[in-house]
């Protein structure tokens, strides 16, 4: 793996909301102001998704006292504490710009009918559970190594020889192994 995507893969989050455009969504985002940190909530309309990877973004739009506000929030910043999802919005278009000239109801959506409303998460990273198997093979090799240094006390000389009688045999199988590869 390349070092970069290692890096990007550490930074993921394990679990991300399910985002659609035109939905209406809440969004909690962290803000720090002085010492003290709190959670503010942004609601309004996906109108647009893009990026992929670390660099996903969603841009979530609202109109406040009658101006239009626009914030982007990364999907994978540790500043974006959970994405919750109000309304399921009706979108044919991969893009809802068109918004953006709209004023009042028809700044909106059209709801899905009969559409739940569902915090679904997205599995990005799976953990890896596969790894004490591997420590496990290492170790073997590890005990035939002491076995072989402790050679130079006469009380354990049986027991070594003992042991370098069994070495033969498993590096046979694995000569055998390899030629029938």
């Amino acid at each position: 793996m390349d070092i970069i995507k290692s890096i990007e893969h550490e930074q993921l989050k394990s679990k991300i909301p399910e985002l659609r455009v035109g939905n209406t969504v809440k969004v909690h985002v962290r803000i720090k102001e002085g010492n003290k940190e709190r959670i503010q909530v942004f609601e309004g309309i996906i109108i647009k998704k893009q990026g992929g990877g670390l660099n996903a973004t969603f841009t979530v739009r609202k109109i406040s006292y009658g101006v239009g506000v626009e914030k982007t929030f990364l999907v994978h910043s540790p500043l974006v504490e959970k994405v919750e999802l109000v309304r399921v919005g009706k979108a044919r278009r991969a893009k809802l710009y068109y918004l953006r000239d709209r004023v009042g109801k028809s700044a909106k959506t059209k709801e899905q009918i009969g559409a739940r409303i569902e915090n679904r998460e997205i599995t990005v990273k799976e953990e890896l559970v596969e790894e004490p198997v591997a420590e496990e093979v290492v170790e073997a090799p590890v005990a035939e190594e002491v076995a072989t240094e402790v050679v130079e006390t006469p009380a354990v000389e049986e027991k070594v020889e003992e042991v370098k009688e069994e070495a033969p045999v498993a590096e046979e199988k694995t000569e055998e192994t390899e030629s029938a590869e």
